[in-house]
């Protein structure tokens, strides 16, 4: 890519180097420490969480998209997941989300992995249907003040005749109520997730993340809120989960052996009688013998009355709940915006990894400000940014 080669002197950003006069490598915090997953080894233990930028046209990525990632992998992540990738059209949050429901597609994607493996930053694709929540205005462009509507008309780029869940149940007063998904047509989605990751794994992905939280299809299906099915999808946790179980399953036999699976799940509804971590937890005990390698612990939303308690880390607990119960690898996600306090956590064994979202928004170079925080000067900057170094 560069017309010069990375060497002990110029290496990648990331590289842990000797300090000056040093003869050994000192020990690092743990949140600059690797962490191998299967065949795939994170430099350090921060990445950029799946993030909606909501500007695609038909699904597709764009130049807009490769310099939005490629600036966290020179700032230092260890790991990029690219924002949530439809698997059918009408599982699309917006007209402008990104999918991967065409072979088409795969080329952009490819870009930016290796835009990605060129700085030695791991590349993950989370795969989505947005079931009830489809068909919206993009948050930028979204309708205000009185009368305003939050979903798209057919002449606005929507599908408000297509959208899905597992039971005939708006998100809230004044959003389109979903078609009630047939069986077949669950099979046909668990199909098209399938596809999805086949796509992902030709465009050089090196991990998956089905997402299974915010009140999106999977989650939809999870919580007894939005999910009041009669059949064996709908009912007691068994049923709810069964989705979730088929779909992992299916995703985990075509997904390579040697690379990592993530599976993000919101923890808790924050809603009475609904999903919760008692139930997370046991959702997890039956994923890990499917071939999960990491939960990413969200939460929230499944509906408008939900009550968050928002706070620096307030989605940690879950991370807690889990770790608590099973060996299972997590990452903590959530107003984590420092690295003193992302190293606690690690050190805590709270999780295993800190992934960050708005916080890179913010600074795409947080790694490398959570290396000063914790006083830590030999891991390289980006050849090109070398002259900022403090």
């Amino acid at each position: 890519m560069y017309p010069w080669s990375y060497s002990p002197l110029n290496p990648c950003v990331g590289t842990p180097t000797l300090p000056r006069g040093a003869t050994t490598m000192p020990t690092l915090p743990k949140l600059f420490q690797p962490l191998k997953l299967r065949s795939v080894t994170l430099k350090n233990r921060i990445g950029v969480s799946p993030m909606c930028m909501y500007s695609c046209k038909d699904g597709f990525t764009n130049d807009f998209h490769l310099v939005h990632y490629g600036q966290f992998a020179l700032g230092g992540a260890a790991l990029v997941i690219t924002e949530a990738s439809a698997v059918q059209p009408n599982g699309r949050i917006s007209p402008h989300d990104a999918g991967i429901w065409s072979d088409d597609h795969i080329a952009g994607y490819r870009d930016i992995v290796d835009f990605c493996h060129n700085h030695n930053t791991v590349a993950g694709i989370q795969l989505a249907h947005a079931g009830r929540k489809a068909s919206l205005f993009s948050p930028f462009l979204a309708q205000r003040g009185p009368g305003a509507r939050p979903w798209c008309k057919v002449e606005e780029g929507g599908w408000p005749d297509n959208v899905v869940g597992p039971s005939p149940i708006p998100w809230g007063p004044g959003w389109l109520t979903p078609h009630e998904l047939t069986k077949t047509e669950i099979k046909q989605i668990i199909d098209d997730f399938v596809a999805g990751a086949k796509r992902a794994l030709t465009a050089g992905f090196d991990l998956i993340e089905l997402h299974g939280a915010h009140g999106y299809l999977l989650h939809s299906f999870l919580s007894p809120l939005s999910n009041q099915r009669t059949d064996e999808y709908g009912g007691s946790f068994e049923n709810r989960i069964r989705f979730c179980i088929e779909l992992v399953t299916a995703v985990r036999k075509v997904w390579p052996e040697h690379l990592p699976l993530f599976v993000r799940l919101s923890c808790s509804d924050w809603t009475e009688g609904g999903w919760d971590s008692e139930q997370t937890v046991q959702l997890v005990e039956r994923l890990l013998p499917l071939g999960v390698d990491v939960v990413d612990c969200s939460s929230g939303g499944q509906n408008e009355n939900q009550k968050i308690p928002i706070g620096p880390g307030y989605q940690v607990p879950f991370s807690i709940d889990i770790k608590a119960k099973h060996k299972s690898l997590t990452a903590a996600i959530g107003m984590i915006t420092d690295g003193k306090q992302a190293e606690k956590i690690l050190q805590d064994g709270s999780a295993d990894l800190i992934f960050a979202a708005r916080e890179f928004l913010r600074d795409p170079h947080f790694p490398m400000r959570a290396m000063r925080e914790l006083g830590v000067r030999n891991i390289a900057f980006a050849p090109q940014y070398s002259r900022s170094k403090l």
